[in-house]
């Protein structure tokens, strides 16, 4: 009864379906090791972000470019404040309001984005707090430039002027008159009138959008493996009966009722 499972039809049929389930097994399992991998990722950033906040801070230029093992890491820098900037859109404890970035020119020549805070609401320069005068030095959580459209960064374009919707050399250099560093500092304790913003973990380490695409990814492939499974049987059921049928000598409905050859 099952000798058709050896015609070439059906040597194709199992021949893709010996393929297919293995293939989405295998995809299925890599993409949860993916997942699982972004989990220990960000479990290992938050214990490592922990560690930092209670580590003496280190010059800045020793701890740059910034990585995945140098982002978070305290740091400390001299300098003058600059060009001051807002950045519109960023949430903090369940509200929206904006950052306020401050320029740090220091004896490098090159500046230094600093967020010395955040305020609730939309963007207002006349209610963000200058910056201290004269010469400061600040000490903060150091920040790997951010990507537009990553991590809740706006990718937004057309901003009022003093606005930036991005905090990197990128997005400033054309904002303000002298170089930046490619990275940022954000203050361990905010400015008078505004809450300090916490570091964040560095970019693919923690649990986003794209670790929960992966985990999408594996119960996808799983239930393509599973259909595969479900339509050969189905197939195989179907020529079974055909066969039972045939073997009964009972022919399809269409054929019983069709009229005779003249």
């Amino acid at each position: 009864m099952y000798r058709f499972l050896l015609t070439p039809r059906w040597w194709g049929i199992n021949v893709f379906a010996l393929l297919a389930i293995p293939f989405c097994v295998f995809m299925g399992s890599w993409q949860l090791s993916r997942f699982d991998a972004r989990v220990d990722e960000h479990r290992t950033a938050t214990k490592q972000a922990a560690s930092y906040r209670t580590e003496a801070p280190r010059p800045l230029d020793g701890l740059l470019p910034v990585d995945k093992r140098t982002s978070g890491m305290q740091t400390t820098a001299t300098g003058r404040y600059g060009k001051q900037l807002l950045v519109p859109g960023r949430e903090l404890d369940g509200k929206r309001g904006y950052y306020v970035l401050t320029l740090l020119r220091t004896d490098s020549g090159k500046a230094l984005p600093v967020v010395r805070g955040w305020l609730p609401g939309t963007a207002d320069a006349a209610k963000a707090p200058a910056p201290p005068a004269g010469e400061v030095t600040v000490t903060g959580a150091l920040q790997a430039s951010e990507t537009p459209g990553d991590n809740g960064v706006s990718a937004q374009g057309g901003l009022p002027a003093g606005q930036t919707g991005a905090i990197s050399a990128a997005s400033l250099v054309n904002l303000v008159p002298y170089q930046v560093y490619d990275a940022w500092v954000t203050l361990n304790t905010a400015d008078p009138g505004m809450k300090a913003v916490p570091a964040k973990a560095p970019e693919g380490s923690g649990l986003d959008l794209k670790a929960f695409q992966n985990l999408g990814y594996t119960g996808e492939w799983f239930v393509f493996a599973g259909f595969v499974v479900f339509m050969w049987f189905r197939l195989v059921r179907r020529e079974v009966e055909a066969v039972r049928d045939a073997e009964l000598g009972l022919a399809p409905q269409e054929e019983q009722e069709a009229p005779a050859a003249v």
